[in-house]
């Protein structure tokens, strides 16, 4: 199968998946370690090195798994690493991932992102075990804005599972199936893509990407 029929042929898998209104789920475990996968591109927001996205292996249990990983340790503070899924844009969105922070003096863990127009303007949840908080910001122009804050305390060497919920101008962000974040923001109105985030030199880990459109409220 040449790669350029398998894009295509995974294009239209997730696009029947979502019209079906079924869960899509990217596990990584049949991509290539040292890849960036197929299906997904990397980008910054703000300038300088970083942001390196590819395939790592894991156990699990006995069992050899893959996940998605920033690998860099080398972004400034002002750095965000970003890997955005090139599928369908969406405006309403449900998505969650298992992600766990391996390394960062600066800053650890990461999140979802999700309404990505390009590398400056989306909004993000995250998860930060070095400062004990999951917080929710919009991204405009390259300036985050914070729209809510809580302080949770989660072990910094296990796996944790991030969901964020939007439905027209709600939002709402879990961090191991407890509701912690819950506004709502105007400021990017329309669709856009869904993909993944970590700031500076956070080395994270993220497996088990999952979209599917959300249940009414």
């Amino acid at each position: 199968m040449s790669w350029q029929f398998g894009q295509l042929a995974w294009a239209m898998a997730a696009a029947m998946a979502i019209v079906a209104g079924e869960a899509t789920t990217h596990s990584f475990d049949d991509e290539l370690e040292g890849t960036l996968p197929r299906g997904w591109i990397s980008a910054k927001t703000g300038a300088g090195e970083g942001s390196v996205w590819k395939i790592v292996g894991y156990d699990a249990g006995g069992k050899r798994q893959r996940a998605l990983a920033q690998t860099s340790s080398a972004g400034p503070n002002s750095l965000f690493n970003l890997c955005v899924n090139e599928g369908p844009k969406h405006i309403d969105v449900d998505l969650a991932v298992r992600l766990k922070a391996i390394s960062g003096k600066n800053d650890q863990g990461g999140g979802l992102v999700w309404r990505y127009r390009d590398s400056h303007n989306y909004y993000v949840t995250r998860w930060n075990p070095l400062e004990d908080n999951f917080r929710v910001y919009h991204v405009i122009d390259g300036k985050r804005t914070q729209l809510a804050t809580a302080d949770v305390q989660a072990a910094r060497d296990e796996w944790h599972t991030l969901r964020a919920v939007q439905r027209g101008n709600h939002i709402q962000c879990y961090l191991d199936g407890n509701l912690h974040l819950d506004v709502t923001d105007d400021t990017i109105p329309g669709a856009g893509l869904v993909g993944l985030w970590s700031k500076s030199d956070a080395v994270t880990w993220f497996d088990d990407f999952t979209f599917k459109a959300p249940a009414k409220e």
